[in-house]
């Protein structure tokens, strides 16, 4: 009678049993005309009754990107670096970009695999002039010997002549460490992890195709129309082997920081805060001068400030008496009682169009249209700062800020109000330091005791505004302000290495990310 398979089943027993070696699965799909995902199904019920072997070998793909394509050509950076030193022996290194530039290839590039393979090195001038990069022997050997296995890779791959890499071991190439060299060279190749599979009938298999296969009506649930008609008796019923694993469902979730952001909203709403919001395009008058910071300080530098081109300039505000006010609080206290900063107070400087240093300029916005207390607000929005990029800075960040305009309200007050703050957010144990800011007096660094690294982090500053700043905007009772960092937070709450991975937009990650921590 022979054995009843189902159709799929069937029909890849029928193309494996044509083939004397292994069959490739993309030549099964072509040769069954079924789905990718019916094939792998047939093969692993075929594979558990022992009646087929699937063998896997994981291959790297290798793509040119544009610049491989070129560099096919014409030659990596290194080899155009190395046939110019090859003319010239030795170039001064200041003069490596520009002959770069001159020849048409990445000078940095060329510098750092040069150095890499060690075709060149660097050598002091004895007379204290400038470094020159001179020619090694290996360099030597590299003009007349075969190209490395990068090139080689990149120049076969380029031409359309191999796919994958393990295709160069014929050439005596050592294939592993060719992968990690190209996993650094993404400028000129993209890698990619493929999975190739085969199958074949095993000895079981292939007298079960001798003693007769047959297609089995195959269905997967017992009806009451089989049961009537008696025709349960001639169908097979589908297995399903829950040990298998299945497609991971993957649900939507907010992102990280939009958590952070919304978890924020929620706890300052619930200790009865108002939001405002202002926008980052800001004027130099709300960003410094109002907050009694002098025209001169160090963060109004350019390395320090991202001033913008188009607008170069911003109106002041309406209110000629608030400017006036603000402008001799500078110069010599104005009406608050202090000596100012003694200089004379530039318009102009005022007036320069920045993106914002801090959500402060937000806060000090909404002290001038209402200062009358008691009020409460905060605000959550991007500021930008020339930092150097690290773990835990990037040049655009997200601030959370606010302030507390009230007769009785001292500094318990505005360690109480962000010690509850960080308490919503899940984070017990918090600690305030001494520190000098130019517009609160005294002044506090906020800590979070962060048990993943076991140490304390800086989360931000606070502190009272000094009068400098609240009367002239015609406050005259304590106004309390904090400045904290929101990235830094999601940071360490969702346990990620560096800023850079909560916009990196690394699905892998996001989805790993607790819904509850």
């Amino acid at each position: 009678m022979g054995t009843a398979l189902s159709p799929h089943e069937y029909a890849v027993m029928n193309a494996l049993a044509g083939e004397d070696l292994e069959t490739a699965f993309d030549d099964l799909l072509q040769a069954t005309g079924l789905d990718q995902s019916l094939v792998s199904a047939a093969l692993t019920a075929l594979a558990g009754n022992g009646w087929a072997a699937v063998t896997e070998e994981t291959l790297t793909e290798v793509v040119p990107t544009e610049a491989g394509k070129q560099a096919a050509v014409t030659g990596t950076p290194e080899r155009q670096l190395l046939l110019v030193l090859d003319l010239d022996q030795e170039i001064f290194m200041p003069d490596v970009h520009k002959v770069a530039a001159e020849k048409g290839f990445d000078g940095s590039a060329a510098v750092q695999w040069i150095f890499r393979k060690k075709w060149a090195k660097k050598v002091k001038d004895e007379n204290g002039g400038a470094d020159k990069l001179v020619l090694t022997p290996e360099g030597q050997n590299a003009l007349v010997k075969s190209h490395s296995p990068d090139e080689v890779a990149i120049a076969r791959a380029s031409r359309g002549e191999i796919l994958h890499l393990e295709e160069l071991v014929e050439d005596g190439i050592d294939v592993p460490a060719l992968v990690k060299v190209l996993r650094s060279r993404k400028d000129l190749v993209k890698l990619r992890n493929r999975v190739r599979r085969r199958a074949s009938l095993t000895e079981m298999g292939r007298e079960i195709v001798v003693g007769g296969i047959t297609v089995a009506e195959e269905v997967t649930a017992l009806t009451p129309e089989l049961l009537a008609s008696g025709r349960w008796r001639k169908v097979t019923f589908k297995k399903f082997d829950v040990t298998l694993d299945t497609e991971r469902l993957v649900p939507g979730r907010a992102h990280p920081l939009a958590r952070i952001v919304q978890e924020t909203r929620e706890a300052f709403y619930s200790m009865g805060f108002g939001e405002v919001r202002s926008d980052f395009i800001e004027s130099g008058f709300w960003d410094f001068d109002a907050l009694f910071q002098p025209q001169d300080h160090p963060a109004r530098e350019m390395q320090d400030t991202f001033y913008l081109e188009r607008p170069g300039r911003l109106p002041l505000p309406e209110d000629e008496g608030l400017v006036d006010r603000v402008r001799r609080t500078h110069e010599d206290g104005g009406d608050t009682g202090s000596t100012g900063w003694g200089y004379r107070w530039s318009i102009d400087k005022a007036r320069q169009a920045i993106l914002r240093t801090h959500c402060t300029a937000t806060s000090i916005r909404a002290l001038a249209e209402d200062p009358n207390p008691p009020r409460k607000v905060f605000t959550i929005g991007k500021v930008f700062r020339r930092e150097t990029v690290s773990y835990k800075h990037l040049p655009e960040f997200m601030q959370i800020d606010g302030i507390i305009i009230d007769e009785g309200a001292t500094l318990a007050t505005l360690k109480g109000t962000l010690t509850e703050y960080y308490k919503k957010l899940g984070f017990d144990r918090i600690k305030f330091k001494p520190s000098f800011f130019p517009y609160t007096e005294p002044s506090a660094e906020i800590y979070v005791w962060m048990e993943s690294r076991g140490q304390w982090v800086e989360m931000g500053g606070s502190g009272i505004f000094r009068p400098e700043v609240t009367e002239p905007l015609g406050c005259k009772v304590p106004v309390l302000a904090w400045g904290l960092g929101l990235e830094r937070l999601a940071m360490f709450r969702f346990g990620a290495s560096h800023l850079k991975e909560l916009y990196d937009g690394d699905l892998g990650w996001l989805r790993e990310v607790p819904l509850c921590r």
